[in-house]
């Protein structure tokens, strides 16, 4: 049984006290002395021609302190993309100007043309009603392969076409993927699309600017998961800030699944504007501007097929897929449909040779960026329905088909470049096979024939990659960043902690598990351990919280930083024991000398190394603080397998998700209760897009879904109990922890194994259906069952 408090107990998470009782610190709670408030007037073009803005009329209106326009940031950086891609000729990416305001032109409806400040937000509002905007609206491009063809309109004036670039993975696989086909048994054939995502966090997005003219000093308060990286590339691309006169806070944070790690223009002028009128500047998101000036997630169009030899096993794989942009780069777009998608393509399977190739396009939409799970969902989407349909076409189990092709042999060098460390597909299929009871579906489908509705079962299988790194392999691969994460353990004289993460948390438990780990290690109460997180000013440099990388990465640190300190605590203990440092063991909050009676306590070492009367001056300095930064070996490699079970209204073409399991291998885990809650949020989400959620435009780029009214976002009734399991653990091999993530697995897992699911029911009743595009809504279920 784990230690109380320590690694392996379910221990209450400790920041929910705050959180349910009303006492978060979210950014919209700041509120600083003569503090403004910002209104921005965005574009109701998808693209169109700035003529003319006259703010005569706006600017004497009451309260008003300033109005902004592109203007007023000519010489000013444009808002930079973090990750530069090369394309398979060699040829950089095309990358347009991203201005804070729109410059000459708007790019897509939301764009920011101006801004208001004002001493409230009611006359900042007022204000923007009142200027006058001249647009000539031009022809927008919504549809990918329409952006490409010969004199479709262009997103951008000053590049060659709407391809930001065609990536070709692994080049060198190419010819022998193409010989594979050529000769292959079987070949199944799939077209799919996976469709636009809004995120839709509980908190929206804010920001307050401030500026302190005596020092020189500027501070952003944001909705942020990586406060350091935002400090970097607004501070160093955009304002050209040094960073040392530059604080970033993101507080508590209501949620983020990707669309806060970015850097948003409403930040630079937020931080720009505070200096420019000698105030803080304040600015809110409504929900509807969420939606349309959030980065958006998905939205790819993919054709994929599968070859197989005549005992079915798989010989080939190979994919072409259309990756929207939207009508800017946002700060990690490029490497969402390229490195986190492709490298994912061999999946579970022993597939000998696979090639990727990707055509990311400028439209005039929202930006496409990283959203829970970022490349992962798309590539396992792709692979599981083509494995399922494969199934199909040769008349054989699904299950039978994939445990047939698993790799079974560890490490394993993929042909997509990355090399798995650990796992056992086999027993994450055993697994769920118990947990999700396969052998009583028959009797299910009957009692749902029963009452006149189609039962089906889908599965599926994934594998993830965490924790992305190392820092020298991704900046070879286009990162314009590192990607080590950072710690600072601090002990007071009283054997307390203070710990100090780059890593940030928007919901996935830092406050808890953090500390169950250093415990753990030193054998103390979990609750004399405080985690800090959040500002550039306290932390060391980190690089925040997406891709599941917390614990793998950011506790890695802290498990390097707390070894120092035990290390030092040794010499201290040692030389208080009168004994030889290599004797000494610390355990249960306890030194000893091996063989001995022998022992001091944790405290009284603590205190010894702040009140130096007895201690050994001569080898260490008194205090008891260290910083660790790691940068992992490898990613790493959560995997599972997933089984849904839908009932269809034949009638109505309804879909009700009436059981849910999964069987996930995360490695070693710190906090179970933790885990499962990450997994059923994961789920929750999967099911939303496979069967309820699609961002939709119109061909003038007109978004259709901008509301809750239009975007049908999952609710506690269109969700079932799930079942998840997370036992089979093959710890990985590469982290002190040897953990694996599960921030984005539910979410990766989930939405094939939904669609598999209503394509078998579909098939109960002899309907000859091979697919339906997400999300799967009544009316293309019943449109498919009538059209089959």
């Amino acid at each position: 049984m784990p230690k109380d408090g320590g690694i392996g107990a379910s221990t209450k998470r400790r920041e929910d006290v705050r959180f349910l009782s009303g006492t978060g610190n979210y950014t919209d709670d700041i509120n600083l002395h003569n503090q403004t408030y910002v209104h921005f007037l965005r574009s109701d073009v998808a693209h169109g021609r700035i003529k003319s803005i006259d703010t005569t009329v706006a600017s004497a209106m009451p309260g008003v302190v300033r109005i902004f326009t592109g203007a007023d940031f000519e010489g000013v950086g444009s808002v930079p993309c973090g990750w530069e891609i090369t394309d398979r000729f060699g040829e950089k990416m095309q990358e347009p100007a991203h201005p804070v305001l729109a410059q000459g032109k708007v790019h897509h409806v939301g764009d920011q043309i101006c801004a208001v400040v004002a001493e409230t937000l009611e006359q900042a509002r007022d204000a923007a009603e009142a200027i006058e905007v001249d647009i000539e609206e031009l022809p927008a491009v919504v549809d990918m392969k329409k952006a490409l063809e010969e004199g479709s309109p262009k997103v951008h004036d000053d590049l060659t076409s709407n391809l930001c670039f065609d990536w070709g993975f692994v080049e060198e696989n190419k010819a022998a993927v193409e010989e594979a086909f050529q000769n292959a048994a079987h070949v199944t054939t799939l077209e799919l699309v996976n469709n636009r995502l809004i995120a839709n966090p509980m908190e929206p997005r804010v920001a307050v600017g401030d500026f302190n003219r005596g020092t020189g000093d500027h501070t952003l308060y944001t909705t942020s998961q990586n406060p350091h990286v935002i400090r970097l590339l607004m501070g160093a691309f955009v304002l050209g800030i040094p960073e040392h006169k530059l604080r970033v806070v993101a507080p508590d944070v209501g949620g983020g699944f990707g669309t806060k790690i970015f850097h948003y223009a409403e930040e630079a002028f937020c931080t720009f504007a505070a200096k420019a009128i000698n105030r803080p500047v304040k600015w809110t998101s409504t929900r509807s501007e969420a939606f349309m000036s959030d980065a958006h997630g998905r939205d790819h169009v993919s054709t994929i097929q599968l070859a197989l030899d005549a005992d079915n096993n798989f010989t080939a794989l190979r994919t072409d897929t259309y990756a929207n942009m939207g009508a800017y780069l946002s700060t990690f777009a490029p490497s969402v449909p390229t490195w986190l998608h492709g490298t994912l393509m061999a999946g579970n399977y022993k597939t000998p040779l696979v090639y990727v190739n990707v055509k990311a396009v400028f439209t005039n939409t929202v930006p496409v960026d990283a959203y829970r799970g970022a490349g992962r969902p798309e590539a396992t989407y792709q692979l599981e329905r083509v494995v399922d349909k494969a199934a199909l076409e040769l008349g054989v189990d699904p299950v039978a088909l994939r445990r047939q092709n698993f790799i079974t042999e560890f490490p394993y060098q993929t042909p997509v470049a990355v090399e798995y460390d650990t796992g056992d597909y086999n027993a994450t299929m055993d697994k769920l096979t118990q947990v999700a009871d396969f052998a009583g579906f028959a009797a299910r489908r009957a009692e749902s024939e029963a009452k006149g509705k189609l039962r089906g079962f889908g599965v599926n299988c994934y594998i993830e990659a965490c924790g992305i790194a190392p820092s020298n392999l991704v900046g070879q691969l286009g990162a314009r960043a590192g990607l080590y994460e950072s710690a600072t353990v601090r002990v007071n004289a009283t054997g307390g902690l203070t710990v100090m993460t780059g890593s940030h948390s928007h919901g996935q438990g830092h406050e808890t598990a953090f500390p169950q780990v250093i415990a753990d290690m030193i054998g103390i109460d979990a609750s004399m351990i405080e985690i800090e997180h959040g500002d550039t000013d306290k932390a060391p440099m980190g690089m925040g919280t997406y891709g599941s990388r917390s614990l793998a990465v950011g506790g890695s640190a802290m498990v390097r930083a707390t070894e120092k300190i035990i290390n030092k605590a040794k010499k201290i203990a040692a030389h208080l024991m009168e004994a030889s440092e290599g004797d000494v063991e610390l355990k249960d909050g306890q030194f000893s000398v091996a063989g001995t009676d022998k022992s001091v306590a944790w405290g009284d070492v603590t205190l010894a190394a702040y009140v130096p009367h007895n201690y050994p001056l001569e080898d260490i300095e008194p205090g008891l603080e260290e910083t660790a930064f790691y940068d992992p070996a490898n990613f790493t490699y959560p995997s599972g397998a997933y089984c849904c079970e839908v009932e269809v209204d034949p009638e109505t073409g309804k879909v009700t998700v009436e059981r849910f399991a999964a069987a996930d291998d995360f490695g070693n885990v710190v906090n179970p209760m933790i885990v499962s809650g990450q997994v059923h949020g994961g789920i929750a989400q999967g099911i939303g897009q496979a069967l309820l959620e699609g961002a939709a435009y119109d061909e003038n780029g007109q978004l259709l879904t901008g509301s809750y009214m239009d975007y049908a976002m999952p609710r506690a009734s269109d969700l079932p109990f799930y079942t998840v399991d997370h036992s089979c653990q093959t710890p990985c091999t590469h982290n002190p922890l040897g953990v694996k993530g599960c921030g984005e697995a539910g979410a990766i897992g989930s939405p094939p194994a939904v669609v598999n699911a209503v394509i078998d029911a579909l098939r109960s009743a002899g309907q000859d259906i091979t697919h339906i595009d997400m999300p799967l809504s009544p009316a293309r279920v019943w449109a498919a069952m009538n059209n089959a």
